[in-house]
């Protein structure tokens, strides 16, 4: 599973949402839920914005653990 880790990392700076959108140029909306973990798809541009505008490498940014159930192979 792919989680970003965004709400950690504004915790962390003491930002809130807003000054992410107003750093980076990313809608409100899209901020929200990928700081809530329910967007399905991020873009690559976004990604590259966030990560420049908290000064973190994407691995800060983006986590992986493994599934408890596969979701390849048989």
């Amino acid at each position: 599973m792919v989680k970003l880790q965004l709400s950690r990392l504004l915790g962390e700076r003491k930002w809130k949402q807003v000054e992410l959108v107003r750093q980076t140029g990313i809608r409100a909306n899209t901020i929200s839920e990928m700081y809530h973990g329910i967007t399905e798809r991020v873009s690559l541009d976004h990604l590259d914005r966030i990560c420049e505008a908290l000064d973190c490498p994407l691995e800060e940014l983006i986590m992986r653990t493994p599934n408890k159930l596969p979701k390849t192979g048989e």
